[in-house]
């Protein structure tokens, strides 16, 4: 057999190299957040005597979140009024790995340990009684729900025998609370690619974010070593890659940009930084927050992102951090204690 020209060989290996990278980070991400996860589940707590009970759909602007405090109500549903994050917490006595809330609706992603290890999504109206719960195949990873509270999106981890087996891939649901339709994987989506109909055996997606609407979203689409920014379609069970680089898209309040994960580095341990990304024009803004950090960002308001850090001390306790949507300022602490915010507004 003819051997391939030296730049033939050099791209091939660049490429194979690339998709070994992406799959590295994802598998060691996912450890990540299976471990810290794990420590999770066995340190949560009942909530301070004393402390009040959350009425988070009250009327009143609340920043929703799951607390990280360890020896405070951990793993319990917290809010805190969003012009005062200081102030006294209120619980709402739901354990959830994952949290979001919107409207008249909360989204808990729950595990549950046992022999077997089941994970479950519930949905709670707004006096928090548990409306639908639907069992999902693996480790809570993004969660999301549109801001009418209408619809609802999770992404989990789903692995084979190891955390580093071949069969490690994320699984993206879509429920409609309101008729109850469930799309368990939009892997069945079809894709168009660079205006072409495409498929690949490892396509995965996550991180979905809903415009207002409640047919258009954006989510991440992985596949062949590369990471796009899709647009998806649900009437028409359609995603379109917009661009490549996009990881963890949120859609501002106000519709017009997104903020996102950027692969900014090979580097592992740190490799990426948040951006946003204006739809309208395509035009990137990298954020002041240097840090890398894994996971899928919130809006505080229009001109303010707001996401959680672990803290050096201990990984399973995370504190909530915001920073300008324009690429000024410095990152400031919102809170302590805190994962997996949301706002709820008046």
């Amino acid at each position: 057999m003819k051997a391939a020209p030296p730049a033939t060989n050099r791209r091939r290996s660049i490429a194979i190299l690339a998709a070994f990278g992406l799959v590295l980070a994802i598998i060691a991400t996912a450890y990540t957040v299976h471990a810290i996860q794990r420590s999770a589940a066995t340190k949560v707590s009942a909530a301070p005597s004393g402390a009040p009970t959350a009425n988070i759909f009250d009327g009143k602007p609340q920043l929703v979140f799951r607390n990280t405090n360890i020896h405070a109500g951990y793993g319990e549903v917290a809010s805190v009024p969003l012009g005062d994050p200081g102030g006294t917490r209120s619980f709402t006595n739901l354990a959830c790995d994952r949290v979001y809330a919107a409207a008249d609706h909360i989204l808990c992603l729950t595990s549950k340990a046992g022999v077997i290890t089941t994970y479950s999504a519930i949905i709670y109206d707004k006096n928090l009684n548990p409306i639908k719960t639907v069992s999902i195949p693996g480790q809570p990873s993004r969660a999301r729900l549109s801001a009418d509270g209408r619809m609802a999106n999770w992404t989990v981890f789903v692995f084979g025998d190891s955390y580093v087996s071949r069969n490690f891939s994320t699984r993206t649901a879509i429920l409609d609370i309101q008729t109850g339709q469930l799309l368990p994987n939009l892997e069945t989506f079809k894709i168009i690619k660079n205006g072409v109909a495409y498929t690949s055996p490892d396509d995965n997606f996550w991180g979905v974010t809903f415009a207002t609407d409640d047919n258009t979203f954006y989510a991440t689409l992985a596949t062949q070593g590369q990471t796009y920014l899709v647009k998806g379609d649900l009437a028409t069970r359609t995603v379109t890659t917009l661009r490549t680089n996009v990881e963890c898209p949120s859609l501002s309040p106000d519709g017009t940009r997104i903020v996102f994960k950027k692969r900014v580095s090979s580097n592992v341990q740190a490799p990426w930084r948040f951006a946003v990304l204006d739809l309208a024009t395509m035009k990137e803004t990298l954020l002041a927050e240097t840090r890398s950090i894994d996971d899928q960002a919130a809006w505080l308001d229009n001109q303010t992102v707001i996401y959680s850090l672990p803290e050096a001390q201990n990984a399973a306790v995370t504190d909530l951090w915001k920073v300008p949507s324009d690429g000024s300022g410095k990152p400031q602490m919102v809170l302590q204690g805190g994962f997996s915010p949301a706002t709820v507004a008046s």
